[in-house]
C-alpha cells in the first residue's frame, strides 16, 4: 500500500492474513473489492466474515433474495481472489438489535480460524451511512482488542458530490483524517461487481462512486499496529 504522505501511520508490514468483517453480500465487492484484490494480489490471504444474506434489499425483492445474494457472494469472492467466505445469518438492515457481545464473539472465532493479521472494514459512519454498516464495523472493532483495523473511507469532497447529485448519506473523511491513497487496478473488482446482478444492474450511484475515485482508493486506520 502507499502511505499518502511521509510520517503518517501506513500499512501493516509483516500481514499474511486479512479478515474483512461487513454487513452485506455485495459490500465485499462494491465497497471493499478494489481494497481486497489489492491485498491479494500483494501476496496476502484474504476471508470474508459477512453478518446477513442482505435479503431486505429492496433493489431486486424476492422471497429467494437471500439465498440469491448468498451465491452472488460466493462466486464475487472467487473473482477477488478470497480464499474463504463466512456468511451469517443475522437479519439484514436489524443488525443492530444483535447483542454486540454475540457479534464480537462472531468476529473473534473468525480470527483464530483464518489466523487474520489485521481486519478490513466500513469505516465509522458506515460510508453509506447504513446502519448495519456501522454496526459491523463496531462488532470489528469489539471482537478481538488486539487485532489491527483498517477502515475504507470516502473522501468528505467526494461524499458531498454524490449525496448533492442522488440524495445519499455518505459520510466522508478530510484528508487529515485519512492515512493512506491506494493505487487500485479495479479490473477484479468490476468483475465481482457483475457477479452482484440482483444488486448492481440498476445502481447509478454505484458507477458514479466508482467514476469519481478513479484508479485510488482511500483508507484509514480504526486501530493503528500497536494499539491494541
Amino acid at each position: 500500500m502507499t502511505r499518502s504522505s511521509p510520517g503518517r501511520k501506513g500499512d501493516f508490514p509483516g500481514a499474511s492474513s486479512a479478515l474483512a468483517v461487513c454487513a452485506h453480500p455485495d459490500d465485499e465487492s462494491f465497497g471493499l473489492g478494489a481494497v481486497l484484490n489489492h491485498l491479494v494480489l500483494s501476496g496476502v490471504r484474504v476471508s470474508v466474515l459477512c453478518f446477513t444474506a442482505g435479503e431486505a434489499s429492496t433493489l431486486s425483492p424476492s422471497d429467494q433474495l437471500g439465498s440469491i445474494r448468498a451465491a452472488e457472494l460466493r462466486t464475487a469472492a472467487g473473482e477477488l481472489g478470497i480464499e474463504s467466505v463466512h456468511l451469517g445469518d443475522h437479519p439484514d438492515g436489524a443488525l443492530g438489535e444483535i447483542p454486540l457481545d454475540r457479534l464480537s464473539r462472531e468476529v473473534a472465532a473468525m480470527i483464530e480460524t483464518v489466523g487474520a493479521d489485521f481486519m478490513v472494514v466500513f469505516d465509522e459512519g458506515g460510508v453509506t451511512g447504513h446502519p448495519d454498516h456501522r454496526r459491523a464495523t463496531e462488532a470489528a472493532l469489539s471482537g478481538m482488542p488486539d487485532v489491527p483495523v483498517l477502515g475504507w473511507c470516502l473522501p468528505s469532497r467526494l461524499g458531498e458530490q454524490l449525496n448533492e447529485e442522488f440524495g445519499t448519506s455518505f459520510v466522508g473523511r478530510d484528508d487529515s483524517e485519512i492515512d493512506m491513497f491506494v493505487a487500485v487496478d479495479r479490473t477484479a473488482q468490476r468483475r465481482a461487481i457483475a457477479c452482484h446482478a440482483s444488486q448492481s444492474l440498476d445502481n447509478p450511484v454505484l458507477w458514479r462512486r466508482l467514476e469519481l475515485l478513479g484508479d485510488h482508493e482511500a483508507l484509514r486506520w480504526l486501530r493503528p499496529p500497536g494499539d491494541g
